[in-house]
């Protein structure tokens, strides 16, 4: 948790388009709060020294620490005691659980108005036997403060000249929604990421800077302060009770080998999860295990999430968690932003928008590594989650069930040139781009352009040099094409 504000300090070797690297992550230690608050925690009270370093301005009780519906939930009152105004809770993994690299995740919302400051957080082992602070090293994993949306990562250490040092960046995000804050750490990098989606990497290797407590152990730390030196202390006390709600915290290590694969088991993609989108927006579910769903999805909207490996080439089943109003939707599944289609389903009428039921198809993947997507051929459901579960039986090269195979929307009619492309992407179709839209993404499923042609030319002069995928939507058509700038 912050104790400065961050300085934007340079560290040698830092690329912060460095993408994560695969690790073959293996679960060592979750606290999903299903059953209360595991023994693994302990609870600091009081007002620490400083206010905890930070002149924060409330009184930390265990009893502000509950569970509600499976979730830990983090409660700031206005109240008097110990002489403090406000009252919340801090928790620590210390002295039980701590960890040398891997993966750490949260999955939390929080709240969001002046004076209120939740962390999700690490710090050494050594704190506690003579490094001190900020030599122990601290990696802030989720902060936000005040009625911001947006989501801080940063690191605190020692250097080599034994001063304070810090390196942080921040990611615009809907913080009074769910969403998965994580690190990915190794012996020369720490990532941040939010849905998967990194914004903020340092660079470690070799204790660089001074930053070999990065190379130590750190243990978890949650907490949700009341105003402080970074936030102020200006509160709006209109903002009480307020709760942070944390679903689960997971911790991850490298196990070596092969990467961690789609398969064996089903892997569950929770539809709210997404790291881009266009045109829907999340709700309250009341479905089974709560939190949210993706609704108002209306035709030609999309979401795309992270990259999921596909161990074998075989058939996969699918299942979405949908329900609709009046029915009449359509769903279809994607691969790397619309380049290969899986196949699509029909949204029967569930009687209701959070009336669920779950849809699925069989379908053909190569194996491979891919960014999954759903598109809307017609709109008017909602999707709550999405099951990938691999299929046993010998290898197929047979025609996958659902695919949509026909001349316009496998491209036959739609040429693009010239490929590679310097400024001006050309475009040659049998039938008008009027009315039509134009994407394009890059290698990781983001969309980096958009546009509606008048007429058959794209100006791509913008974009970076690389691979990428045009994809052009029409009423009920989709057209794919891979270009290289």
């Amino acid at each position: 948790m912050k104790k400065f504000l961050p300085a934007c300090l340079l560290l040698g070797a830092l690329t912060l388009q460095k993408s994560s690297q695969a690790q073959n992550w293996q679960l060592v230690w979750q606290d999903e709060f299903t059953n209360g608050i595991s023994a693994d925690w302990n609870f600091e009270t009081g007002n620490g020294s400083g206010g905890w370093g930070n002149n924060e301005l409330e009184y930390y009780r265990r009893e502000n620490a509950t569970v509600e519906n499976g979730q830990l939930v983090i409660t700031a009152k206005r109240e008097s005691f110990g002489g403090f105004n406000y009252t919340s809770a801090r928790m620590t993994t210390q002295n039980k659980k701590s960890w040398k690299y891997g993966k750490i995740v949260a999955r939390i919302k929080m709240p969001a108005f002046s004076g209120i400051w939740p962390a999700f957080w690490m710090l050494g082992d050594n704190i506690s036997t003579g490094a001190g602070w900020p030599a122990c090293g601290e990696i802030d994993i989720m902060e936000h403060i005040n009625a911001e949306q947006r989501n801080y990562g940063t690191v605190h250490w020692s250097d080599n000249n034994n001063q304070h040092a810090s390196y942080g960046n921040n990611i615009a995000v809907t913080v009074t929604d769910y969403h998965d804050y994580s690190i990915e750490w190794d012996a020369n990098y720490i990532r941040w990421f939010v849905d998967g989606n990194k914004f903020h990497e340092i660079y470690i290797g070799g204790g660089i800077n001074g930053t070999s407590e990065f190379q130590n152990k750190q243990f978890i730390l949650l907490n949700m302060a009341v105003g402080g030196n970074w936030p102020g202390f200006n509160v709006d006390l209109n903002g009480f009770p307020a709760k942070m709600y944390v679903d689960y915290v997971k911790v991850y290590q490298d196990a070596g080998g092969t990467p961690p694969t789609n398969p064996g088991t089903s892997t569950t993609i929770q539809a709210e999860s997404y790291g881009s989108m266009s045109g829907v927006q999340l709700e309250a579910t009341t479905d089974a295990g709560g939190g949210q769903d993706v609704g108002w999805i209306d035709a030609d909207d999309w979401m795309a999430y992270s990259p999921l490996v596909f161990p074998t080439t075989g058939n996969y089943q699918i299942e979405y968690r949908v329900a609709s109003q009046n029915g009449g939707g359509r769903l279809s599944a994607d691969l790397n932003a619309g380049s290969i289609v899986l196949g699509q389903l029909d949204v029967p009428n569930t009687g209701g928008w959070q009336n669920w039921t779950t849809i699925s198809h069989t379908v053909f993947v190569n194996a491979g590594t891919y960014t999954p997507g759903i598109y809307a051929v017609a709109g008017g459901w909602n999707l709550n989650w999405i099951r990938i579960t691999p299929l046993s039986g010998a290898r197929q090269t047979a025609q996958v069930n659902n695919l949509v195979e026909n001349p316009v929307q496998s491209g036959k009619a739609f040429t693009i040139y010239p490929n590679p492309v310097k400024q001006q992407l050309n475009i040659s179709s049998g039938e008008s781009l009027s009315g039509g839209l134009v994407r394009i993404f890059d290698l990781s499923g983001k969309q980096v352009m958009t546009a509606r042609p008048a007429s058959n030319h794209v100006d791509v002069s913008a974009l970076a040099p690389g691979i990428y995928t045009l994809v052009f939507t029409k009423n009920k058509t989709r057209i794919t094409k891979e270009f290289v700038k």
